[in-house]
């Protein structure tokens, strides 16, 4: 008898969808149309748009820990960081304080690249673990030109790529299932007489597929070309994803409909005791010294940490000796208590705390 069963490969699944495109062309409200969306936003992009979110992350740790809270407690059916760039920027400072790096370069044969894309890869990885308990994911990010050479000598060509690292770039297309370029199509218009082109169109347009001046691929049999509407992926989404935002709606109608008695039944009262309100995590209402950096304050704010307790932190940890004032703490040694909050929990909790 074999011990490995054959099993089928076709799978209903949520996605991993990477949208990236030229500033102002609708990235953001394009990702909104995704099915109870809920975003990440690290640029302070969705103020236009009438959607959910966390608080916007200021700090690469805060960032990691939201990801974790979503995985662990599941809200919504598809998770939207709002732009992967930025998101990259927060894991820079991350390495640059924790590091004290003054920038992350080719420094020591490219190390502080590779540490850099170990981040980016513990973020995807968790991506992936959100992905597995039943939601989509997708990351927005910017476009950029750069130079491409043609083998042989035949000269180079402009291609669009994510404004991210080199290694970076290639993790996130790699992790993706989908990804869609936004652009816009225009057309050139060349007068024989006076031997002059015009660009004329400006159509938004997404593409589905890789060309050499793009990089993009799909899994879902989208055409090449179409137009940035959500509703022109719908079908095929929901198909491969077993999930729509139109049954969703319709669910709570059902629902609603379902609890009106019918006309010919005489109403029925019953008599149910009033449930017992749970009860709520008391209040952080401290309030933070502005002289304290906001991503390290957004981080004490959210694990319940005064500014008692960081001063400790500062002065059990050697740090800074026992009394100096909190307006004398280097902005350095701020960033390096949020780039390792991880000890410092460990420090309140173990020697602070205790």
């Amino acid at each position: 008898m074999s011990k490995y069963e054959v099993q089928e490969t076709l799978k209903i699944e949520p996605m991993k969808v990477l949208i990236y495109g030229v500033e102002g062309i609708g990235k953001t409200t394009f990702a909104s149309k995704f099915p109870d969306p809920i975003f990440i936003d690290t640029e302070g992009s969705t103020g236009f748009i009438n959607a959910r979110k966390l608080p916007n992350p200021t700090s690469w740790t805060m960032l990691l820990d939201e990801l974790e809270d979503i995985k662990s407690e599941p809200r919504g059916k598809t998770l939207i960081i709002d732009t992967l760039d930025w998101a990259e920027r927060l894991a820079k400072k991350y390495l640059m304080d924790k590091n004290k790096w003054a920038a992350i370069d080719s420094t020591n044969y490219g190390s502080r690249y590779v540490a850099l894309s170990d981040e980016i890869g513990k973020l995807l990885n968790k991506l992936t673990e959100i992905k597995d308990v039943g939601i989509n994911v997708v990351l927005t990010a910017h476009a950029e030109t750069k130079k491409h050479e043609l083998p042989d000598e035949m000269g180079q060509y402009d291609k669009y790529t994510l404004k991210l690292e080199k290694r970076d770039a290639g993790l996130a297309k790699e992790w993706a299932d989908m990804i869609l370029f936004f652009n816009y199509k225009t057309t050139i218009i060349s007068d024989s007489k006076s031997n002059s082109k015009k660009a004329t169109g400006g159509q938004r347009v997404m593409y589905t597929t890789h060309k050499p001046a793009w990089d993009a691929k799909n899994r879902l049999g989208l055409p090449d070309e179409l137009p940035i509407d959500f509703e022109a992926i719908r079908e095929l989404f929901e198909a491969k994803t077993g999930m729509s935002t139109t049954q969703i709606k319709s669910e709570s109608k059902t629902q609603t409909q379902q609890q009106v008695p019918l006309p010919d039944e005489p109403p029925v009262i019953e008599t149910e005791p009033e449930p017992v309100e749970a009860q709520a995590a008391p209040a952080f209402n401290e309030e933070i010294p502005s002289s304290i950096p906001q991503s390290l304050a957004d981080l004490m704010t959210v694990n319940h940490v005064t500014t008692d307790e960081i001063m400790q932190v500062i002065y059990v940890g050697g740090f800074m000796p026992q009394g100096t004032p909190l307006e004398n703490v280097p902005a350095e040694l701020w960033g390096h208590l949020a780039s390792n909050w991880d000890k410092v929990l460990n420090m309140l909790e173990t020697q602070i705390r205790k």
